[in-house]
């Protein structure tokens, strides 16, 4: 299989699963259960992606500066921070543990 045929059957598996989506009756999915699931799935998958982010290096797990950067921006935003200030104070932190030379 050749690169061009792998890029043809990705293309076509994401247009029927895009039309598969809407062959789903409207009343289903205005059913309690599977709004709130959608909701909770939609919160894992943002959650998976920063922590895929924080702490992936290729496929080694690792611990640097980024960590405490992210927990400081967690913190600020439950403290309904503005989202320029939770950024800034991030990267600041991030900047500074690199700075002194923990987990450059």
């Amino acid at each position: 299989m050749t690169m061009w045929t792998a890029v043809l059957i990705a293309a076509i598996a994401c247009v029927v699963l895009k039309l598969a989506g809407y062959l789903v009756p409207t009343d289903w999915l205005e059913r309690e259960r599977p709004a709130r699931i959608t909701d909770l799935l939609t919160v894992a998958l943002l959650a998976s992606l920063v922590a895929v982010q924080t702490l992936g290096s290729g496929m080694a797990v690792v611990v640097d500066a980024r960590v405490p950067a992210v927990l400081v921006a967690g913190i600020l935003l439950w403290l309904r921070a503005p989202f320029l200030v939770v950024v800034v104070a991030a990267a600041l932190v991030a900047a500074l543990l690199r700075l002194v030379g923990w987990a450059a």
